[in-house]
């Protein structure tokens, strides 16, 4: 084991390693600070690059940008009063309220210590867990990796937060997604209908940034305004790495508590963060202190907030079982160079494995330095007017996603996955479950084959380890049961809770709440259902915020003080949510039918996932049907606020439109332009200069990193 981690920390002494961490590092950073697309979306972007690497220098890539996602949000919360994540949210607290108060140096100081002083902890525990878990790993069989499996995707669902039954729902659309191509257990195609390139499957990066990335986009892409005023950063800097020397037990504390949390399926950054705050307000005398500008309250979540990272690699790494949606596209990059997670990585490729936790380590270290470095240019470009952003996103967006099956068909799925990944978001469907069951799909129906196959019924299902994870998957189930048996509530449905919202920059400074008990609530005085403008041109569609990162699907953020809310439509109240609901009935319902034409072995696993999902679909359909009937109508001004969406998704189709017929480096030549002239109200001159410096990194990646460009019917020669 130490030669491995030896020979791992070696390969950091190859230059190339160094600057592909670095640009992970990077790209975290950037991206980390517009809200809504997070870890998901920055590793997301970052994976077709990896068919370009090597594995070693591919996994120092995508973790340079996991182990930093944390690190970048805090500036936009503590500045702005914008979460970054919803993780993030917690700052709002105490970081954001020092910021106020002229003390924004200070916060960010401690932010970004902490934050490395958690990457180094949890890099530790990642490197204790494989040596006290490598036993355990290489104990288990089939029955273990399958239960193991569906006890991750039920955890997933069942620890969202909001309705359990529209997570249990999400996650079956996921892994009925993830039936889609060749069976592995059969030689036939499911759900094809006769297409070629869906006979390799649905690509993961296609998903991801349709469902988290292009969903976003389609919320925030009407923004033509800075979310905040400017806030000055001032001196105390030294202060803050001050008060995180005097305050380390805090940081250590919520560290562990990160980690703890990201090893646990479905927990999730968020709640890990304010498990971290409220461990670190129940452990001191002056509670009252905290929410009013405390250092303690921006140490102790903060610590947490990348050691989660690293837990969540725990599970992921050693049993194949992602905690997030951001692991689980780690997870898909494992698999892309025929990696297998589980009891083969440990004793075949443990050095890879400590290519990780070197990389988290290092990453951790390097993204705070770069921070203090960058804080000032950083904070600058979270002024930057979103459209102005989202021009350049749009185009990165649907090249990434070319890049796996090089299909035109492939950027139509991603398009038709954003309208979905839109609808699960306003209508409170956790996300993250979504896509960790699309990707433990096949290896869910690959475990349950061998399992079948191998053992009887009786057996498997006796063993004690199975018998562990069917206590653990029906806990949370028993715990609801006997809560709402004693709460004396009736009915058979659990009432979804409300989007969270928090007031940001120039209000109170206490747009978030949390309890000490790690539950997250963050109701600020802004309502997720405001409908005002954000001061576009009349007649023009204006400015709504929603932000979603990691297994956090429910954060908004509103306007400062004086502004109208930037939350995206609420359509509780609505018939959306009841007209999804069916929908995703149909699709259910259309499986069932379309599987009764696969051979037995083909159709076992996509008829149980067609049942289960069909049920859930029923079951929400009751939800919404009776909170309808229940609702005073719709939220004031929704159909306009539907427009506005409609707007976003007409600029992605036109996108779309312009690649089919003139290919990539053409369709950004005429829609970027456009784009920023109408939506983002450019100049002329910055038009011309963003506009060629696009197509520039475009041709570049095409020539020097065989990037490959979606082509049209129109297309130059030189760039065939």
């Amino acid at each position: 084991m130490l030669d491995a981690a030896l020979t791992a920390l070696s390969g950091f002494l190859d230059p190339w390693m160094l600057v592909t961490l670095l640009i992970g590092v990077l790209a975290g950073l950037v991206l980390g600070l517009i809200p809504g697309l997070g870890g998901t979306g920055a590793v997301a972007v970052l994976l077709p690059f990896i068919f370009l690497l090597e594995p070693q220098q591919a996994l120092a890539l995508v973790i340079g940008a996991t182990a930093v996602i944390h690190t970048a949000d805090t500036i936009s919360t503590v500045l702005l009063g914008v979460p970054g994540s919803a993780s993030s949210s917690v700052l709002l607290l105490d970081g954001h309220t020092m910021a106020r108060k002229g003390q924004a140096s200070r916060a960010l100081s401690i932010a970004f210590v902490s934050s490395a002083v958690g990457g180094l902890v949890g890099a530790f525990g990642l490197t204790v867990s494989i040596a006290v878990a490598q036993p355990l790993v290489m104990a288990f069989a089939s029955p273990e990796l399958f239960m193991l499996t569906v006890l991750g995707i039920s955890l997933a669902a069942l620890m969202s937060r909001g309705n359990v039954t529209k997570g249990l729902l999400a996650a079956s659309l996921g892994l009925l997604l993830g039936q889609v191509g060749m069976a592995p257990a059969s030689a036939e195609y499911r759900y094809t209908f006769g297409s070629l390139f869906l006979a390799e499957g649905l690509d993961l990066v296609a998903v991801a940034l349709g469902v988290f990335g292009l969903a976003e986009i389609m919320s925030l892409v009407a923004r033509r305004t800075s979310v905040a005023q400017r806030v000055e950063l001032r001196g105390g800097w030294g202060q803050g790495i001050r008060d995180v020397f005097r305050h380390w037990t805090h940081v250590l504390r919520g560290s562990f508590v990160g980690i703890w949390a990201g090893i646990i399926p479905g927990v999730g950054a968020t709640a890990g963060s304010w498990l971290a705050y409220g461990q670190a307000a129940a452990t001191v005398k002056d509670k009252k202190r905290f929410g009013k500008g405390d250092p303690r309250g921006v140490a102790a979540p903060e610590g947490a907030s990348t050691s989660i990272s690293a837990g969540d690699l725990i599970p992921t790494l050693l049993f194949g079982i992602p905690g997030s949606a951001a692991a689980a596209l780690l997870l898909g990059a494992l698999l892309v160079f025929g990696i297998e997670p589980g009891p083969s990585l440990i004793t075949e490729d443990l050095d890879l494995v400590y290519t990780i936790v070197w990389s988290f380590a290092i990453a951790a270290i390097m993204g705070a330095a770069l921070c203090f470095l960058l804080a000032g240019p950083l904070a600058k470009l979270s002024f930057v007017r979103f459209p102005i952003l989202a021009a350049g996103l749009i185009v990165v967006m649907f090249v990434a996603s070319f890049q796996a099956s090089q299909e035109f068909g492939v950027l139509q799925v991603m398009l038709l996955l954003g309208v979905v990944g839109w609808l699960m978001k306003y209508c409170d469907y956790p996300r993250a479950p979504f896509l960790i069951g699309f990707v433990l799909s096949i290896p869910l129906e690959r475990y349950f084959f061998l399992t079948d196959s191998l053992y009887g019924t009786g057996e498997w299902m006796t063993r004690p380890a199975v018998l562990v994870m069917a206590a653990l998957l029906l806990s949370p189930l028993v715990f609801k049961a006997v809560r709402r048996v004693r709460s004396g509530s009736g009915g058979t449905s659990e009432p979804s809770e409300p989007r969270e919202t928090v007031t940001v920059g120039g209000g109170t400074g206490h747009g978030s709440s949390g309890t000490a008990d790690g539950s997250g609530s963050t109701d600020g005085p802004g309502s997720a259902g405001g409908t005002g403008e954000a001061g576009g041109p009349e007649g023009t569609p204006g400015s709504r915020e929603g932000g979603d990162a990691d297994t956090d699907d429910a954060q908004g953020a509103d306007e400062p003080e004086g502004g109208p809310p930037q939350t995206g439509p609420d359509l509780r109240g609505s018939w959306w949510p009841l007209g999804t609901a069916l929908l995703f009935a149909v699709v259910f319902a259309a499986a069932l039918l379309t599987g009764q034409t696969f051979t037995e072995s083909g159709k076992l696993v996509p008829q149980l996932v067609g049942t289960v999902g069909l049920a859930l679909s029923l079951a929400v359909c009751v939800q919404e049907w009776r909170r309808l009937k229940a609702s005073a109508g719709p939220a004031p001004g929704l159909r306009r606020e539907l427009g506005w969406t409609l707007y976003a998704f007409g600029w992605l189709c036109l996108f779309l439109a312009l690649i089919y017929v003139a290919g990539t480096v053409l369709a950004t030549a005429v829609f970027v332009p456009v784009f920023l002239r109408v939506v983002a109200q450019l100049r002329t001159r910055g038009i011309v200069v963003y506009t060629v410096a696009l197509i520039a990194v475009l041709l570049t990646l095409q020539l020097a990193a065989d990037i490959a460009l979606p082509q049209g019917w129109i297309m130059p020669a030189f760039l065939l």
